[in-house]
């Protein structure tokens, strides 16, 4: 740890922070899958496509929280049986409408960004900009994926002000 200069026991309850993060993230990667493969009606097409984009965007960051932990030298967790003890999210069924897809995934947005902005006030006490620089930005994709996903399932009659 002393090439980073940041304090062990301080970043510990970032590592933590960040392996219940990891396991949000493959709950969720496992999610869109589902639904990636699930999907059907009119949406299908687009939201087929969209979910697609999604878990790709998701195992990258999959990847990079894992390195993220390894760089701070500890292990990241690797089992599914860990994840689904230490996740905020629940794994999901399949027989979803398109709508119904979409209010999930947004609730688990909810969630992810509280597990998010949890690492990064941990991280800010432990001086580790690093973890700070790379969950700030996920937070912020995340938040603007959360926005297109709620105009897309909102009622195509209703206008900017009536939402407020």
């Amino acid at each position: 740890m002393e090439y980073l200069n940041l304090d062990r026991e301080k970043i510990t309850l970032t590592v933590e922070e960040l392996n219940i993060l990891l396991a949000d993230y493959h709950l969720y990667y496992q999610k869109l899958r589902n639904f990636h493969w699930n999907i059907i009606g009119k949406s299908f097409f687009d939201l087929h496509e969209k979910f697609e984009e999604m878990y790709d965007d998701a195992v990258l960051k999959i990847d990079e929280i894992a390195e993220r932990v390894l760089t701070l030298r500890f292990q990241p967790t690797s089992n599914y049986s860990d994840y689904l003890k230490m996740s905020n999210l629940s794994e999901s069924k399949s027989e979803f409408t398109d709508c119904e897809m979409v209010k999930i995934l947004l609730e688990d947005h909810g969630k992810i960004l509280t597990q998010m902005r949890k690492v990064v006030k941990i991280a800010d006490d432990a001086n580790d900009e690093g973890t700070i620089d790379l969950i700030g930005a996920y937070i912020r994709e995340l938040e603007k994926t959360s926005w297109m996903l709620d105009a897309w399932v909102m009622k195509t009659q209703q206008t900017h002000e009536e939402i407020k």
